[in-house]
């Protein structure tokens, strides 16, 4: 089982119908709902024994850890994020809280998880954080795309806590991938 967070988003409920499309591996969806949130997106998974939503917040950390203690995931993939530049710019603080306090919580709640596994199990565990170009900064016209290796330089209140979600991410106790 992998646990998906944030997996009734756009991203994130295409990213489950795909997987489930093609594995019978479950995914334990976790999703806060919230305005980016649809679960008629994965109305064609409504009697999938293989697809288990629960509505709930990366913030928890209670949660997080009975449902990494009850599901036993694989792996987690984060695509759990508040997003849209202008929404950030009006109200920075849902962003910091989620992008930046959620995953946070998100992580420790894993590593409490990941230091119980078994030593073969610890090996193949994997984090998977989806970011976004935005905390790359702006491309002028005639500019070379970015690439993973671009300096940050985010310039909104959404791709600053996206870029501080990331470097949190950065390589530590558990294997943690980043990919933007």
């Amino acid at each position: 089982m992998i646990l998906v967070t944030g997996g009734a988003g756009f991203i994130g409920s295409n990213f489950v119908l795909d997987w489930l499309a093609g594995s019978e591996e479950p995914v334990l969806n976790l999703d806060k709902l919230t305005y980016a949130g649809n679960l008629d997106t994965l109305a064609s998974l409504k009697d999938d024994s293989r697809h288990v939503f629960v509505r709930g917040d990366i913030g928890d950390r209670e949660l997080l850890a009975h449902l990494l203690t009850e599901h036993r995931p694989r792996a987690v993939i984060n695509f759990a994020a508040e997003s849209h530049v202008d929404r950030s710019i009006s109200g920075p603080g849902e962003f910091i809280q989620t992008n930046v306090v959620g995953t946070f919580n998100l992580l420790e709640a894993v590593r409490g998880y990941w230091n119980d596994l078994k030593v073969a199990d610890k090996q193949s565990f994997r984090f998977l954080h989806v970011s976004t170009d935005e905390v790359y900064g702006t491309l002028l016209p005639g500019d070379s795309p970015f690439t993973e290796t671009h300096p940050y330089e985010p310039n909104s209140p959404y791709s600053a806590s996206k870029a501080a979600s990331d470097h949190s991410c950065a390589p530590g106790t558990i294997p943690t991938v980043c990919r933007y």
